[in-house]
C-alpha cells in the first residue's frame, strides 16, 4: 500500500460519499429544500467570485502565446470527449440506464479542471504556465460551450430545463458574472484571497457538497435508487474507466505525433483528459431539471475520483523519470 497511496480516497471523496448517504437517509423536503437551495446558489456565486479574485493574470499571460498547445487541449476537451461519448453509445446502452448515459454525455461536454490539472503538471515537471492558461481558458469557455454541446448531444430534452440560450444566460448570471466581479476586484482583495487560500478551499468544497446534497435529495424523493440497479452502477464504472483510458491514450498519441516536447506533452495529457467537478455540478444544477440532476452527476463524481487516482500515479511516475534522467549524466561522470 506504500507504493499505491493514490488508491486511497481523499477526504473530499469520502465527504462526497457521506453526503450522498446523508441525502439518501435524510433528504431535504418542502421549505427546508427551498432554504438549502437558496444557500447553495449563494455559495456557488461566492465560489466563482473568489476564483475570479484568485486568478493571476500574469501567470495566464505567460502561457497565452502557446496557441498550438491550447488548441490541442481545447479540441480534446470540447470535441474529442463528446465524440467519444457518442461513439461509445452501442457499448454503453446495454450497461447503464438512459439517465446515466445522459450523465456520461454531460460529463463529456464539461471543461477541464483547473487546480488539479495545474498541480499534476507541476508534480510531473510539465509546462506549468501553459497549464494555467489552458485550464483557465477551458473553464471560462465551458460556461458557453457546455450548454451548447449539451443541447446537441443530449437527446433526452425532458431532463433539461430549457433552450440552450436560456441555459447559457442562467450560467452567465450565476457563474460568469461573479467570476468577472472577482477579477475586477482582484487589485483590492487579491492579496487577501492569496493569504486565505483555506477559505477558497472551504467554499469550493462546501458549495459542491451543498449541490450534491440538494441534487440527491431531490433525486431520492423522486425514487432515484429504485431506478438505478446495481449492475448499471457496475457498468458505469467500466464505461468511465474506458472513457478515461481512451482520453489518456489519444492525448498521449496526438501530442507525440504533433512533435511537442516532454513538458508540453505532460500539460496536454493532464489538461486534455480531465473534467471539472467544481464546474460540472453547478452547471448540472442549471442545465437539468431538478429531479434529473442526481443521476446526471453520478458519472461525473465517479470519473472525478478515477481521474485523480490515475493522474496522481502518472504524475509521480513522470516526476521520478524526469529526476532520473537529470541525475543520470551526473552519475556517469568520473570522479
Amino acid at each position: 500500500m506504500r507504493r499505491l497511496p493514490f488508491l486511497i480516497p481523499d477526504n473530499f471523496t469520502l465527504a462526497l460519499v457521506g453526503t450522498v448517504v446523508l441525502a439518501t437517509l435524510l433528504p431535504c423536503k418542502g421549505a427546508a429544500a427551498v432554504a438549502v437551495n437558496w444557500v447553495t446558489n449563494v455559495a456557488i456565486g461566492l465560489l466563482f467570485f473568489l476564483h475570479g479574485a484568485k486568478l493571476s493574470r500574469e501567470a495566464v499571460l505567460a502561457g497565452a502565446m502557446h496557441w498550438r498547445l491550447h488548441a490541442v487541449v481545447l479540441l480534446s476537451t470540447f470535441a474529442m470527449f463528446p465524440l467519444l461519448g457518442l461513439a461509445m453509445k452501442p457499448l454503453v446502452a446495454p450497461l447503464v440506464t438512459p439517465a446515466l448515459y445522459t450523465g456520461i454525455l454531460f460529463l463529456c461536454t464539461l471543461p477541464s479542471t483547473v487546480q488539479s490539472s495545474i498541480a499534476f503538471t507541476s508534480i510531473a515537471r510539465g509546462n506549468v504556465p501553459a497549464a494555467v492558461c489552458s485550464a483557465s481558458a477551458s473553464s471560462l469557455l465551458g460556461i458557453f460551450l457546455t450548454p451548447a454541446l449539451v443541447s446537441i448531444v443530449v437527446t433526452n430534452h425532458a431532463a433539461t430545463t430549457g433552450s440552450g440560450w436560456h441555459t447559457v444566460g442562467a450560467i452567465v448570471m450565476q457563474l460568469l458574472v461573479p467570476f468577472l466581479a472577482g477579477q475586477l476586484l482582484r487589485p483590492v482583495i487579491g492579496a487577501w484571497v492569496d493569504r486565505n487560500r483555506g477559505l477558497l478551499r472551504f467554499v469550493d468544497q462546501g458549495s459542491i457538497l451543498l449541490v450534491v446534497y440538494t441534487a440527491f435529495s431531490e433525486a431520492v424523493n423522486e425514487g432515484l435508487w429504485h431506478h438505478l440497479p446495481l449492475p448499471a452502477l457496475a457498468g458505469l464504472f467500466l464505461v468511465n474507466a474506458l472513457l478515461l483510458a481512451a482520453a489518456l491514450a489519444i492525448t498521449t498519441f496526438t501530442s507525440r505525433r504533433l512533435g511537442f516536447n516532454r513538458e508540453d506533452r505532460i500539460t496536454i495529457i493532464f489538461c486534455g483528459s480531465k473534467k471539472s467537478l467544481a464546474s460540472g455540478i453547478p452547471m448540472a444544477k442549471v442545465i437539468f431539471a431538478s429531479h434529473a440532476v442526481g443521476a446526471v452527476v453520478l458519472p461525473l463524481m465517479l470519473f472525478h475520483q478515477m481521474q485523480l487516482m490515475v493522474c496522481a500515479a502518472l504524475a509521480q511516475r513522470w516526476a521520478r523519470d524526469t529526476q532520473a534522467e537529470r541525475a543520470e549524466p551526473v552519475a556517469a561522470e568520473p570522479r
